[in-house]
């Protein structure tokens, strides 16, 4: 079973859209939390340290992630969509985005 994390920054919109979109892949366990600590669910070490893959959608994510949480990061693989902050929950063409452009990590 391959562990995959959605990282944004309020787990509002961007990363619970791609949790839903992988949540019924068979052979795929998803998570989605938020790097800011208002966040709907606030990013853990134990979100960290369990994850496979984790997906950010932007370069300050990435930074946030490896400052923070530099000495749980080990053999994760963490990956940059480049999905800015301009779509709503479930958007269609935000959708699209993650089925797009998230396979080719995971398969």
């Amino acid at each position: 079973m391959k562990k995959i994390l959605f990282v944004c920054s309020q787990n509002k919109l961007r990363s619970p859209t791609g949790e839903a979109v992988f949540a019924s892949v068979e052979g795929l366990s998803v998570r989605s939390a938020g790097l800011n600590n208002d966040a709907e669910v606030p990013l853990g070490t134990e979100d960290v340290v369990w994850a496979d893959i984790i997906f950010v959608m932007e370069q300050v994510h990435k930074k946030k992630l490896k400052t923070r949480f530099r000495e749980h990061l080990k053999d994760q693989r963490v990956v940059c969509l480049g999905i800015p902050d301009n779509y709503e929950y479930m958007q269609p063409e935000l959708v699209e985005i993650f089925k797009r452009d998230v396979p080719q990590f995971i398969y």
